[in-house]
């Protein structure tokens, strides 16, 4: 699963900014399920960053939000992301010059999905 939360940050807090998402990385990687994770910024334009995590399954993601050290380093940060969709299921990967591998989605069936 891959999270990914987008920032419109001003040029001038900028520092701020990278000290509290550092802060907030480490107490994400450092939860069960967390499989790797980045602070990427805009190469067009320096104001848009995002935080880009990915874990083993949507449940070790959402367990890792209740936990201490993550709702006092993280959440904060991740409350300021735009609100936008944010957590998105792989259907299809491809490793480096491999053919493509369908997965199927682990959302429910049904009118709603």
């Amino acid at each position: 699963m891959l999270v990914t939360n987008r920032f419109v940050v001003d040029v001038d807090t900028a520092d701020g900014f990278t000290e509290r998402a550092h802060a907030a990385l480490t107490a994400l990687a450092g939860r069960p399920g967390y499989l790797r994770g980045q602070l990427v910024r805009a190469l067009d334009d320096p104001r848009h960053w995002s935080l880009v995590t990915e874990w083993e399954s949507v449940g070790t993601y959402r367990r890792a939000l209740g936990a201490f050290e993550v709702k006092v380093s993280a959440v904060p940060l991740l409350a300021e992301s735009v609100d936008e969709p944010s957590a998105y299921e792989a259907l299809a990967t491809a490793a480096p010059g491999g053919a493509v591998v369908v997965a199927e989605s682990d959302r429910a069936a049904g009118p709603y999905r």
